[in-house]
């Protein structure tokens, strides 16, 4: 599966359209914030998702706040996952501190195109999505 962590349900509608319009089969596994987020990861009953989607902006655990959790976790719950940052933020702070994560292989502003978004997936994920 995908994992997203996204509060918003618009956000979720349009990432849900993308996937039905780039074919993707995977599973999208949606989640409101950063904590139910690390929940998932942590609980060995979920499968491990190919990629986790990232909003910046949530209540309770931000975007940030999540990777930074996210880097405390053992191998296995990670799962060689790496994340893909979606924000409206348009500061190039937010970008510059995406690049320098080691886990963070892509940046994406909303409104989500979709064109934006199946190249990211195309240059750094092309074995991971079934279509």
């Amino acid at each position: 599966p995908v994992l997203y962590l996204e509060d918003d349900e618009v956000d979720v509608m349009n990432m849900q359209r993308a996937f039905k319009e780039i074919k993707i089969a995977n599973e999208l596994k949606t989640v409101p914030n950063g904590e139910e987020g690390l929940s998932y990861l942590k609980n060995d009953q979920n499968e491990r998702p190919c990629i986790i989607l990232l909003d910046l902006n949530m209540p309770k655990m931000n975007g940030w706040e999540f990777l930074e959790e996210y880097k405390k976790l053992d191998e296995e719950q990670k799962g060689g996952v790496v994340v893909v940052m979606l924000t409206t933020s348009l500061n190039p702070e937010d970008q510059e501190m995406a690049a320098s994560n080691e886990n963070v292989r892509g940046f994406l502003n909303k409104p989500l195109k979709v064109e934006a978004f199946q190249e990211i997936l195309e240059k750094h994920f092309p074995e991971k999505f079934k279509q």
